[in-house]
Order: structure tokens, then C-alpha cells, then sequence
């Protein structure tokens, strides 16, 4: 069997009604946004909603896709980026999240220390008109456009 080329990743910067945004908190990469791999055959918009679902207990509504980055080093990955607002649910530690919260919109830069996820969600939060489109490498960490 072939094995993919890339990875598609979908993640999402998802706002309540006081303007906070949800963070959930990895293992490894510490504060972030909610995010996680498509399944193979799997729409986006499904891959999104499940993935925001089970790493913070919420659902989404008015999902809308913002940024496009593409990963060009090993491994290598396309995330797509969305912007959406909290629909319902408690937010609800998981397995591969210990820990989610909503945050300030003010203080999610402050909160965020992984390089890549830091700038994807800058791009989010400073978005304005159409979806971008962006690319990086690894080993160092550099964004190429």
C-alpha cells in the first residue's frame, strides 16, 4: 500500500460570546489551539468539528476557513486553518489535552510557546479579508512565505 505524501491537519480558533478564545493545553507542545489529523475519506468540516470535540468537550458553529500552511519538511503536512464561534458544551480535558480553558484574547500570544503554533495563531487572530496562504519548514523553524 502507498503511504501519503503529507499529512492534512485541521485546526480552529474558536470564540465565545465575551470574545475569549479556547486553549487546550498538549502534552508535548504546551498551549494551543484545538487540532488534530483528518481521517482518511474524511471531509474537513467533519474532521474539524470531531477534532474540536474531542479534545475540549465543546461544539462549533459558523466555522470558516482563514489560512492554509503548508508544512515542506519531514514530515510533511497541509493545516488548515478555521476560525469559529462556541456553540455549546463544557469544556472538558481529554487524553491528549489535560487541560482547556478559555483565555483573554489579550493574553493568548503570552500563553503560546511553541514556535509554529504561536505564529499559525497569530496569523488567525490578525486575519482580515481572504484565506491565506502559507508554508514552513522545521529543522530550524522558519516561515518561507
Amino acid at each position: 500500500m502507498l503511504q501519503p505524501k503529507h499529512t492534512l491537519v485541521v485546526s480552529c480558533l474558536i470564540r465565545n460570546d465575551q470574545e475569549e478564545i479556547l486553549l487546550v493545553r498538549h502534552h508535548i507542545r504546551g498551549w494551543e489551539i484545538p487540532q488534530g489529523r483528518v481521517e482518511e475519506r474524511e471531509a474537513l468540516i467533519y474532521a474539524l468539528s470531531r477534532e474540536v470535540l474531542e479534545e475540549t468537550g465543546v461544539t462549533i458553529c459558523s466555522s470558516r476557513p482563514v489560512a492554509i500552511w503548508s508544512k515542506v519538511s519531514d514530515p510533511a503536512a497541509v493545516i488548515f486553518c478555521f476560525t469559529a464561534r462556541y456553540s455549546a458544551g463544557e469544556p472538558t480535558p481529554s487524553a491528549e489535552t489535560p487541560e482547556v480553558e478559555w483565555c483573554p484574547a489579550e493574553l493568548v500570544l503570552q500563553r503560546i510557546t511553541h514556535p509554529v503554533n504561536r505564529d499559525r495563531i497569530k496569523a488567525l487572530l490578525e486575519h482580515e479579508g481572504p484565506v491565506q496562504l502559507r508554508s514552513y519548514a522545521t529543522g530550524p523553524y522558519r516561515v518561507l512565505s
